[in-house]
């Protein structure tokens, strides 16, 4: 960065203290830049995101614009604050090590399917009167919709729903769950 752009960054931070906003946003803009390549020099490790860094910067730079020095040079104190924002960064990481899912996927066990025989679903049935065994069969077994239930046994879905429910909460009961599993 040239003497030149430090005379014009000055010049547009001046002028956004008085009251200009195109200046502001002018001079917001360029140090952005500015700033996002610092913090992007500054990271070799990944664990810190650069645009956190630069968004931090630039808000700390607009809280406290009113503390520069006109008479000062306005990139040293842009690159503290931006060093120092860069440090919190880092603090708040702390020692972690952070590694992307997709890098280490394939160590992953294959996630164990739960299976239920054929058995163990007449097991559940066994217990229930005959009318409730055939609708908590067709609905939970055969994957039956309610109305597809109703028109099977010539009832109501009301009535399926009722039979299913009450037959739900005998297999619960009777297996030692709760109601539905929860105790």
């Amino acid at each position: 960065m040239s003497g030149k752009d430090e005379a014009e960054l000055s010049r547009l931070l001046r002028a956004a203290i008085a009251g200009d906003e195109k200046a502001y946003a002018d001079f917001l803009h360029r140090i952005a830049a500015l700033v996002r390549g610092f913090v992007r020099r500054k990271i070799v490790q990944g664990g810190v995101d650069p645009e956190d860094v630069v968004q931090e910067t630039l808000l700390a730079i607009h809280v406290k614009r009113h503390t520069w020095r006109q008479d000062a040079p306005v990139l040293p104190w842009i690159y503290a604050i931006a060093r120092f924002k860069l440090i919190d960064a880092f603090r708040r990481r702390g020692r972690r090590i952070e590694i992307d899912v997709d890098d280490i996927a394939e160590t992953f066990a294959e996630p164990e399917v739960e299976t239920v025989s054929e058995r163990d679903i007449n097991r559940a049935l066994d217990g229930l009167p005959p009318a409730q065994r055939s609708v908590v069969s067709a609905v939970s077994v055969e994957g039956r919709s309610i109305g597809e239930t109703a028109l099977k046994f010539g009832i109501s879905e009301t009535a399926v729903r009722v039979s299913l429910h009450r037959g739900l909460a005998a297999i619960a009961k009777r297996f030692g769950q709760g109601r539905f599993g929860r105790e």
